[in-house]
């Protein structure tokens, strides 16, 4: 390298140099700081009003989207209720057309109508204008009921068989006992009754969705002696419950002295799965039960050989009697129960008998 050429070096190093000082000291002069490349980073930085910058950018915090899963599963995403609800920090705003479109969100939620797949999109703004991520939701919405559900009234020796019909895919089925119509779930293809306690039972069905059918009220007062058989006061000759339900309704009235005994069958590879006291009507707020495994009730007072005994009244409706019963005595084979009024006050009772198949 040459005289000539190391001169050149020296004066473009000296302006640098010059350079450099002048812009510390208007950096000093301004209040501001060097910043070195190693101090400098493209990771997000979360602001306090949750927004996140990345290399200038903002992006605002994603808000929170759901709805209400209604119906027999609450995780199928199947639903008849249209009210999505938003939790955001921000201003918000949802499209139903896949980002077309958008709509401002007010308050914490917002109503989709019309019956089909749905797929929400939802993101937070700010009044500059930036947005958050979209955050995306799909489910169907169903609000329409189905159709009320169609009744095959027989008989099955002394049992009154309500067969169930027309329930749409996935349907389950509901029973009432009164006016006010306080549904109690039903399982299996019907209902079988035995009693003279009921005159009128209401049916529905609920769709996937969880919207409820029209009641439909299915009288059993009539004068035909099956439909209001008085289950038998005598222990050793139990009113048969007729086989293949899965839910099935014992109903009477009962005074001091007028026991009613009735028996039924689990089936192989099935179990008692609840027992229910679901009607109770009496100024007399104490009954006794017992339960007895057998197809007679010949235990007498000797409470060893009941499954369960006790008290039965007002307090105890819908209280599953046979919760802490050993799964292993529930199984197959024939049970019978005993039902009495100690008082002299007559007692409308009804009670419900639920059967499951096990492995």
């Amino acid at each position: 390298m040459n005289d000539d050429s190391m001169k050149l070096i020296d004066i473009q190093t000296n302006i640098l140099m010059t350079l450099a000082l002048a812009c510390s000291m208007l950096l000093s002069a301004c209040g501001g700081s060097s910043v070195s490349s190693e101090n400098m980073s493209s990771s997000p930085i979360v602001t306090d009003m949750g927004n996140v910058t990345n290399n200038g950018a903002v992006v605002l915090k994603a808000p929170k989207l759901s709805f209400s899963d209604t119906g027999v599963s609450v995780s199928d995403g199947i639903t008849r209720n249209g009210l999505w609800a938003v939790e955001s920090d921000l201003s918000w705003e949802y499209s139903l057309n896949q980002g077309m479109t958008w709509t401002l969100g007010t308050g914490s939620s917002f109503e989709v109508k019309g019956d089909g797949p749905k797929m929400i999109w939802v993101r937070a703004r700010d009044n500059a204008g930036n947005t958050s991520e979209v955050v995306v939701v799909t489910c169907v919405l169903d609000t329409m009921p189905p159709p009320p559900i169609t009744v095959a009234s027989g008989f099955e020796g002394l049992t009154r068989s309500l067969q169930l019909a027309d329930l749409e895919s996935g349907a389950k089925w509901e029973y009432a006992l009164d006016s006010k119509l306080n549904w109690l779930a039903g399982s299996g293809s019907g209902l079988g009754t035995l009693g003279n306690g009921l005159n009128t039972i209401w049916l529905r069905q609920i769709d996937i969705a969880g919207n409820a059918s029209a009641p439909r009220a299915f009288d059993l007062s009539s004068t035909d002696p099956g439909l209001s058989h008085e289950a038998s006061i005598f222990p050793l000759q139990p009113s048969p419950l007729a086989k293949g339900f899965q839910t099935m309704l014992i109903h009477g009235v009962v005074v001091r002295g007028d026991a009613d005994y009735v028996n039924w069958v689990i089936p192989k590879n099935h179990r008692l799965k609840s027992l229910k006291l679901v009607r109770y009507i009496s100024d007399d707020a104490i009954a006794f039960f017992a339960i007895q495994a057998g197809d007679v009730f010949d235990a007498g007072v000797d409470v060893n050989r009941m499954l369960v005994y006790g008290h039965m009244g007002p307090a105890d409706i819908n209280r599953n009697v046979v919760t802490n019963v050993p799964l292993e005595k529930l199984g197959e084979g024939p049970m019978t129960i005993w039902f009495q009024q100690t008082g002299l006050l007559p007692t409308e009772y009804a009670i419900e008998i639920s059967i499951q198949a096990v492995n």
